[in-house]
C-alpha cells in the first residue's frame, strides 16, 4: 500500500521529474522540479492555492514516483519526453504532433543532391525548412532540377561513375549526367551554388536569368524551348510571390509565436522566417488551458513543441513572457547548437509580426470554435451521454468485440478501442478461432474475450514486477466500458468471463431491431431506448460499425491470402500430410481436439511428438 505520506518525507532535495500515477496505475501528470522535494509537498498541503485542474488531479492521485537529475536542464529534456510518451491528462497538450518537410542539400558530397526529409541530421548537409506543404516542398525541388540539373540517384559519386548506364532524368534533360563523367565536378557544383542561392530566396537572378533565355529561344525561333523556359520562369514566380514577409535582418532564422484562447481551447499561431523569409506558417491546438495563465500555456507549448521539430532557429520572438526562461533557453541552444534568444518585442517590427501572428490565431480560433464544438459533442459529449444514461460516472476507454465466419467456416474475433469517443486504432487486436470448429458466435466470443482478459492480466503481472505502468503493454489497459454486439445473450458471455476472471467492468450489448439498426443499449437486464438523432446513438453505431468491418476485413485478408483453410494450419510441424491424415480420420476439428494424446498418435504419419503439439495447441 502506497502512504503518500511517509512517501513524501523521502523525497530528496535535489532536482528531478515527479511522475503522479492514478488507481488504474495510468500516469495522469508529469512535472519538473528544482527541488523535488519542495515542489511535490505543495500539491498535498490543503494551505495551498491550487487551479481546479491541478486540485481535481491531486484527488485522483493514488501514487507518486520520481527521478532524481544531475541538473534541472536533465530534469527539462526528461520532462519533455515523458510528457510526449504518455500524454498525461492533466498536463496542458499539445494536441498536433507534426513533421515538416525540409529540403536537404547534400553539399558534403562531392555530386551534391536535393531530396525532402522529415529529419534534420548533423550530418555536413544544408537544410531549408520547414516547410508546412509537402507538395511545395517537391514542387520546388522538381523545379530546381529543372533549372540547375541536379541528380537525384543514389550513385556513390565518383566510384559509381560509368558502371552503369544514365537514367532517364538525363535523357529528358533534367541532369548533367555527372555518373557518366558528362560535367566536371566543378561545373556541376557551380549549378549547386545557384540552386542554394534560390533556397536562399535569391530569385530575381534566376529569373532573369530564364527571361533571357526564354528571349534568346525565340529569336532563333525554338519555340519550343522557349516555352520550357516560360513555364519555369512561371514557377520561379510563383515561388517568389508566396514570400509575402520580409525581415531587415535577411540572415535571421526565427520563429514568431503567439495564441489566441477561449475556454479549454487555445490556438499557437507559428510563423517560420528562414534567411528573412517567411516560407511557412501552421498553428496548433492547445487542450486543458483553462486554468493556465498566458505564461504557463506558452511555456507548455514551447517545452512540447521544440521537443519533437528537428530545428530549433537562432531568435524566438514571443507574445508573452515564459516560465522557466532561462534553463529552457540554455536548453534550446544545445539542441541547436549555437545560442537561441527568447525575445518579447515591446516595439517596431518584430511587435507586429508576433501581433499579426495573434490576429492569426484569432482568426483561427474563431472560425474553428464552431467545428471544435461539433467534435467534442460527437466525442467526448457522447461519451458523456453513455455514461450517464448508464449511470457510469467516468468513461475513458471502451472496448467492443465481434465474430465474423461464413457458416462457421474459420471463426475470427475482432476487438476494436475507442478512447474520448475517437478510434484508437493501434490498440486494435484481431483473434482466429483455435478452440473449436463450427458456427457459434456465443463460444466464440467467451474464448476471445477469455484469451484477451487472460492476457491482459498476465501482462500486468509482469509489467508491475517490472515497476513500470499498465500503459506500457499492448493488452494491459482494461477499458472502463465493455460493449458487445448484441444483447442479453452476448453481455451475459462476457459478464460470465469477467466473473470467472475476478474482473469487474461495466457491459453493456448493442441491440439492433429487425433492421439491423441499432435501437438500445442492454445493460443491468434493462433495455435501454436511445433517441436516434442523439450524438450518443450515433456514436453507439460507428462503434456497431466499426467492430463489424474489422473483424469482416480480417476474415477477408485471411481468405484471400489462402490463409484460411484450417486452424491445423497453425500448429507448428503439421503439414499438409498430416493434416489431411487427421481430418480424414476425425472428420471434423471438435473430434481432434478431444482427442488423447495416444489417439492422435496412432494415426498414419504421426508420432508421439506431432500428437503432443496438436493436444497442446487445443488445451
Amino acid at each position: 500500500m502506497f502512504d503518500i505520506e511517509e512517501e513524501l518525507k523521502k523525497l530528496p532535495a535535489s532536482p528531478g521529474v515527479y511522475i503522479m500515477h492514478d488507481s488504474h496505475d495510468d500516469i495522469i501528470y508529469v512535472g519538473k522540479a528544482i527541488r523535488l522535494k519542495n515542489r511535490v509537498r505543495q500539491y498535498f498541503q490543503n494551505s495551498r492555492n491550487l487551479s481546479p485542474k491541478i486540485a481535481s488531479m491531486v484527488q485522483k492521485v493514488a501514487r507518486f514516483e520520481y527521478i532524481v537529475t544531475d541538473s534541472e536542464l536533465e530534469a527539462l529534456v526528461l520532462e519533455c519526453n515523458l510528457i510526449k510518451e504518455h500524454r498525461p491528462k492533466y498536463n496542458t497538450m499539445l494536441k498536433d504532433d507534426k513533421t515538416y518537410p525540409y529540403i536537404r542539400v547534400t553539399v558534403n558530397e562531392p555530386y551534391p543532391r536535393i531530396m525532402m526529409t522529415r529529419r534534420v541530421k548533423k550530418d555536413g548537409a544544408k537544410y531549408f525548412g520547414p516547410f508546412t506543404s509537402g507538395l511545395a516542398v517537391k514542387d520546388t525541388i522538381e523545379l530546381l532540377r529543372k533549372i540547375y540539373k541536379i541528380r537525384s540517384c543514389n550513385r556513390t559519386l565518383p566510384n559509381d561513375r560509368g558502371k552503369e548506364r544514365p537514367c532517364l532524368y538525363y535523357h529528358m534533360g533534367q541532369c548533367f549526367g555527372p555518373c557518366q563523367d558528362y560535367i566536371s565536378q566543378e561545373e556541376y557544383r557551380k549549378n549547386v551554388s545557384g540552386a542554394l542561392s534560390f533556397l536562399g530566396g535569391n530569385y530575381k537572378e534566376v529569373a532573369q536569368t530564364l527571361q533571357n533565355k526564354m528571349q534568346e529561344a525565340s529569336d532563333a525561333m525554338e519555340f519550343e524551348k522557349a516555352i520550357e523556359y516560360r513555364d519555369l520562369l512561371n514557377s520561379v514566380n510563383q515561388i517568389s510571390q508566396k514570400q509575402k514577409i520580409t525581415s531587415t535582418s535577411h540572415m535571421d532564422d526565427r520563429d514568431v509565436i503567439a495564441f489566441a484562447r477561449a475556454g479549454d481551447e487555445a490556438v499557437v499561431q507559428v510563423f517560420f522566417i528562414r534567411s528573412g523569409k517567411l516560407i511557412g506558417r501552421d498553428h496548433f491546438y492547445l487542450t486543458g488551458v483553462e486554468n493556465d495563465s498566458h505564461r504557463e500555456l506558452l511555456t507548455a507549448f514551447v517545452k512540447q513543441f521544440y521537443a519533437s521539430t528537428p530545428f530549433v532557429p537562432g531568435n524566438l520572438l514571443i507574445q508573452e513572457d515564459i516560465d522557466e526562461r532561462d534553463v529552457i533557453t540554455q536548453w534550446l541552444s544545445e539542441r541547436r547548437g549555437q545560442k537561441v534568444t527568447i525575445t518579447v518585442p515591446k516595439k517596431g517590427e518584430k511587435e507586429r509580426l508576433v501581433e499579426l501572428a495573434a490576429n492569426n490565431a484569432s482568426m483561427v480560433l474563431q472560425k474553428d470554435s464552431e467545428k471544435i464544438r461539433r467534435e467534442e459533442a460527437r466525442t467526448t459529449g457522447a461519451v458523456r451521454e453513455i455514461g450517464r444514461a448508464l449511470d457510469i460516472p467516468s468513461i475513458m476507454r471502451i472496448e467492443a468485440f465481434d465474430i465474423s465466419n461464413i457458416s462457421g467456416y474459420e471463426n475470427v474475433g475482432s476487438m476494436i478501442v475507442y478512447e474520448d469517443g475517437k478510434p484508437k486504432k493501434n490498440a486494435y487486436r484481431k483473434f482466429k478461432i483455435k478452440w473449436f470448429k463450427g458456427q457459434d458466435d456465443y463460444q466464440s466470443m467467451e474464448e476471445v474475450l477469455t484469451r484477451r482478459f487472460i492476457h491482459g492480466l498476465e501482462e500486468q503481472k509482469e509489467l508491475r514486477e517490472k515497476k513500470m505502468p499498465d500503459s506500457m503493454g499492448s493488452f494491459s489497459v482494461f477499458p472502463d466500458l465493455i460493449m458487445m454486439d448484441g444483447g442479453k445473450g452476448q453481455v451475459n458471455v462476457a459478464l460470465k468471463v469477467l466473473g470467472s476472471l475476478h474482473l469487474n467492468i461495466p457491459v453493456c450489448g448493442m441491440v439492433k431491431d429487425d433492421h439491423h439498426n441499432t435501437r438500445g443499449l442492454y445493460y443491468n437486464n434493462l433495455e435501454i431506448p436511445i433517441s436516434r438523432t442523439s450524438e450518443m446513438f450515433k456514436l453507439i453505431t460507428r462503434i456497431q460499425d466499426e467492430a463489424h468491418r474489422f473483424a469482416i476485413e480480417y476474415h477477408r485478408s485471411l481468405r484471400q491470402k489462402g490463409q484460411v483453410h484450417s486452424v491445423l494450419d497453425d500448429i507448428e510441424g503439421i503439414g499438409p500430410a498430416r493434416r489431411k491424415a487427421l481430418l480424414r480420420h476425425f472428420k471434423e476439428i471438435q473430434a481432434i481436439q478431444n482427442a488423447t494424446v495416444d489417439e492422435l498418435a496412432a494415426i498414419d504419419s504421426m508420432n508421439m511428438a506431432a500428437a503432443r503439439k496438436v493436444y497442446d495447441f487445443f488445451h
